[in-house]
Parts: C-alpha cells; structure tokens; sequence
C-alpha cells in the first residue's frame, strides 16, 4: 500500500487569488486593517502561521476569540470569492486525468498534506469538484507547524483506516521547496512539480526525489508506483 499526501495550492489548483483575497478583507473585518498580509510569503505554509506573521507585523498580539473570528470569517468569504472568474483560476495541468488513473488503484490511497485549514481546503477543492478524491489528510488545523504535519498524516491513517503504513511508501507531492523540507526529516519521499510560483530549477535545487515539470503525461507518475 502507498499512501500520496497532496499538498493543495500550486500543486493541485491555482484559485488565482481568491484565497489571499479572502484573507485580507478577513483581516480587515477582524482587526480592522486593510491591506494586511503586504509583504507576507504564503506559497508552502499553514495558514495559522501566516496570520500569526500579519499580527506581528501590525504589532498585534495573538488573541484566541479574535483568531477564530478571522478564520471562520475567512472560510465565509472563500466560499464567494471561489465563485468569481479569475484570469489562471484552474486545476492544474494533468491532475484530473492523474486523479482518476490514481483512483482506480486498490494499491494506493490518495490524501492532503496542505498549509489550508481542512474547511478551506475543502471548500477549494470542492469548487473544482476534485475533494471526492481524498480519504484523509493533515491540515493546518492539526499544526501550525507545517514541519509536523507528515507524522500526523501516518498516524491518522493507522488510527482512522486501520492500516499501518511504510515510511518508503508515503509520498509528499507538492510545489514549495517546504513540502520537500517538511517530508525529508521523516524518511518518506518527495515528488515536487513546477505548476507554482517556484521554477523547476529552484525545486531540482532541493533535491526532491522525483520531479516534474507538469502532471501533463500522468502515466509516468504511474510508473513511480508501479
């Protein structure tokens, strides 16, 4: 059995900023700031430690009631803002076609490894009717450390789907040199794909155990798992 931990933006879908788009008018209803995640990197992190990184930068203290407020008003706001036409709004080249050839394989189970909240991950995914796919996963609900997320992703299939699974057989499949960072320490493999923000160069510089340009010819992703 071999278990695939999909990280969602970039890798799977571009929402073409409807996610930072409902972050900041979030913010702005929370905390009464516009403009609020300016200069702050978000490609290949929880969403718990980018909003920990705006309230710093406005010299605001974290605030438990203030942070759910903002997360629920986030996961209000998504559900609109995923609706509207967007230029690059899209699933990624060769996912669907991957999806169902890997869906059909009694070998293999398909989960999320993703920075998202699992509501706003699934509101997301749910827009491109792709959510159907995925069993399981870790969220940035589970850790604002992305870092933590891959034990917790084996863990929860050992307890929920009772199958106790090989590090050799778990596979991270993202688009940020932070899904390969958050995957190496626990001796599971690495699959990155250049449909971000990050060039093919940049992800080879990081030394992913397989990487892609696109999932354009999914048969060899296939043969990864043959």
């Amino acid at each position: 059995m071999k278990l695939l931990l999909f990280d969602i933006d970039g890798t799977l879908i571009r929402t073409a900023g409807a996610g930072k788009v409902s972050m900041e008018r979030s913010f702005e209803d929370v905390f009464g700031i516009g403009n609020g995640f300016h200069n702050i990197h978000m490609m290949g992190r929880t969403d718990p430690s980018i909003l920990m990184e705006a309230l710093s930068s406005h010299h605001l203290g974290w605030d438990e009631e203030k942070a759910d407020r903002f997360r629920e008003t986030y996961f209000s706001i998504l559900k609109n803002e995923i609706q509207i036409p967007r230029p690059g709004k899209r699933v990624c080249p060769g996912v669907r076609p991957l999806l169902r050839l890997l869906d059909k394989r009694s070998d293999i189970i398909l989960g999320l490894l993703t920075g998202n909240w699992q509501q706003s991950a699934m509101i997301k995914l749910g827009y491109f009717k792709i959510d159907h796919y995925f069993t399981m996963g870790a969220f940035a609900d589970d850790s604002s450390d992305r870092n933590e997320l891959v034990p917790i992703a084996i863990e929860r299939l050992k307890k929920e789907q009772k199958i106790q699974i090989q590090k050799q057989n778990v596979y991270v499949i993202g688009d940020t040199p932070l899904d390969i960072h958050c995957a190496k320490p626990y001796g599971v493999r690495t699959m990155a794909v250049a449909t971000g923000f990050h060039s093919f160069q940049d992800l080879a510089s990081e030394k992913p155990d397989y990487l892609f340009h696109n999932f354009k010819q999914p048969e060899e992703v296939l043969r990864i798992f043959s």
